[in-house]
C-alpha cells in the first residue's frame, strides 16, 4: 500500500507539471499572439480610401496627421513640416550639371513609376500606405524584427577579424560601393539604374540605394533610400522604392519604409514599399530612379527627394544624435544580405542585374551624376571617394573617371559563380 501512495504521488506530480507547462506554453503563445496582433494594429491606420493595385498591392490613404511616425515617443507631439524650407535643387550651381542633364534626370525618374498610380490616386493631406500583408509579417523572426535588418551582434562584429569572414565590414553583408569620405556632408544624390536581380531565398535581399551615415560601423546612425527586392518584408520579389533608417547599426532601432514610426510622409503620390517598372533589360534603354536625402538647415530634418520633385517626407532631427548636424561618410552602390555570404556554398543572390560591372555596354548595375552636398550648399562630385567590395569575386566594382565629364560607377554580380563557389 505504502508504494501505491508514493506512486500515485509521483503520478498526481508529473501530471501538475504536465499541466504547468502545458499551461504556460499557452499562455506564452497567446502573449505571444497578442504582441503580434498589436504591432500589426498600430502599423495599419484608419484610411479615408483604398485603391487595388493591379500588381497585388492594396494601397490604404490614410490622413497625414495619422501615419505611423507619430507613435514614435520622440514625435507625439512633433509638427509636420509639409515642405522643405528653401529648394533643394541646387544643380545649377554646379559647373558640372547643366539645364539638359537636370532634364534628363527628370525624364529618366518620372519615366519609372508605380502600378497602384493606374487605379487612382490618394486626395491632399493623406498618404498612400502600402498595406502591409498579415503572413508576412507574421513570418517575422520575432514580434519587432519585422521591416529592420538583420543587424551584427556586437560580440560576432569583435570575432570577424579571426574569422574566414575578416574583409566583410558587417557579417551577412555583402557590398560593392562607392565611398565618400572627409567632409560633412549635408545631401548625396545619385541616379540609379532600376534592376530585379535574382533573390534566391525569402530570408535575403538585394538593394541598390544611396545613403549617409555617421559613427563606427558597430553603431552607426544612417539614411538611405533607392530600390529593393526583399521577399522577407514585401512577401514577393518585385523591385520596391524604399527608404531605411537607423541609430544603432539597426540593433533595436530602424526600418524600411513606414513599418515602424520614424519617417514622416508628406507626398500623396509616392507609396514607400510599392512596386516600380519599367524594369531596365540589356535588350531595351535602361531605366533609373534619382535619389536625393538632404538636411534641412533651419530643421536639421532629412529629407528624400524623388525625381528631381517629389518631396516623399522626411525623417525628424528628433530620431538622430550625430547625424542630425551632419554625415560623416556617403555610399553609393549595391548590397546583399544573405547568411550563406563568404561560403561555400555562396548564395546566388545577384546585386545590380547580377552581372559583374561593364561600363563598355552598361549592361549592370550603375549609379551616374554622383553628388554630395557640403556646407557650401552646391551639389557637387565629392573631393574624395574611394570604391570597394567586399567580394570582389562574386560582386565587383569599377569606378569609371578618366575621359569622364562625369565620373559613374558601375557595380554588380551573380554571387555564386565559378569564382564565388
Amino acid at each position: 500500500m505504502g508504494k501505491n501512495v508514493i506512486c500515485n504521488g509521483l503520478m498526481f506530480k508529473m501530471l501538475v507539471g504536465i499541466l504547468t507547462v502545458i499551461v504556460c506554453g499557452v499562455v506564452e503563445v497567446g502573449s505571444l499572439s497578442k504582441l503580434k496582433t498589436k504591432k500589426m494594429s498600430s502599423l495599419r491606420k484608419q484610411a479615408t480610401k483604398s485603391i487595388q493595385s493591379e500588381d497585388g498591392d492594396i494601397i490604404d490613404c490614410v490622413s497625414i496627421y495619422d501615419q505611423p511616425a507619430f507613435d514614435h515617443p520622440a514625435l507625439r507631439n512633433h509638427t509636420i513640416q509639409m515642405a522643405p524650407t528653401y529648394d533643394p535643387t541646387m544643380d545649377k550651381h554646379s559647373k558640372k550639371a547643366t539645364a539638359e542633364e537636370e532634364g534628363m534626370g527628370e525624364k529618366s525618374s518620372m519615366g519609372v513609376k508605380q502600378p497602384w498610380r493606374k487605379s487612382g490616386s490618394c486626395p491632399k493631406e493623406t498618404i498612400p500606405i502600402r498595406r502591409i500583408r498579415k503572413h508576412v509579417q507574421l513570418k517575422a523572426n520575432s514580434v519587432y524584427s519585422y521591416g529592420k535588418k538583420r543587424p551584427t551582434p556586437l560580440l560576432e562584429i569583435a570575432q570577424l577579424s579571426n574569422s574566414r569572414s575578416s574583409h566583410f565590414l558587417l557579417k551577412n553583408h555583402s557590398k560593392a560601393i562607392l565611398l565618400a569620405v572627409g567632409d560633412n556632408f549635408n545631401g548625396a544624390k545619385g541616379d540609379i539604374k532600376v534592376c530585379n536581380p535574382n533573390v534566391e531565398f525569402d530570408d535575403e535581399y538585394s538593394t541598390s540605394q544611396v545613403a549617409l551615415l555617421t559613427g563606427p560601423y558597430y553603431n552607426y546612425e544612417a539614411i538611405e533610400s533607392g530600390w529593393a527586392v526583399n521577399p522577407g518584408v514585401y512577401g514577393d520579389r518585385q523591385t520596391r522604392l524604399f527608404v531605411y533608417w537607423t541609430v544603432d547599426a539597426s540593433h533595436k532601432t530602424g526600418c524600411f519604409d513606414l513599418t515602424c514610426p520614424g519617417f514622416v510622409q508628406t507626398s500623396n503620390e509616392i507609396a514607400l514599399g510599392s512596386a516600380i517598372y519599367p524594369i531596365s533589360t540589356s535588350t531595351d534603354l535602361p531605366f533609373e530612379i534619382t535619389m536625393f536625402l538632404f538636411r534641412d538647415f533651419e530643421t536639421n530634418n532629412w529629407w528624400v527627394q524623388y525625381g528631381e520633385s517629389i518631396n516623399i517626407g522626411y525623417w525628424p532631427s528628433e530620431l538622430f544624435k550625430a547625424l542630425k548636424y551632419t554625415a560623416e561618410t556617403v555610399q553609393w552602390g549595391g548590397e546583399v544580405y544573405s547568411t550563406k555570404l563568404g561560403g561555400p556554398p555562396h548564395t546566388g543572390t545577384g546585386m545590380g542585374n547580377g552581372k559583374f560591372p561593364d561600363y563598355i555596354s552598361g549592361d549592370s548595375g550603375w549609379v551616374k551624376r554622383i553628388r554630395v552636398r557640403d556646407n557650401s550648399m552646391i551639389l557637387k562630385f565629392p573631393n574624395f571617394v574611394e570604391h570597394y567590395s567586399d567580394e570582389y569575386d562574386c560582386y565587383d566594382v569599377d569606378f569609371i573617371r578618366e575621359y569622364l565629364d562625369d565620373p559613374e560607377l558601375y557595380y554588380g554580380g551573380p554571387g555564386k559563380n565559378w569564382r564565388c563557389p
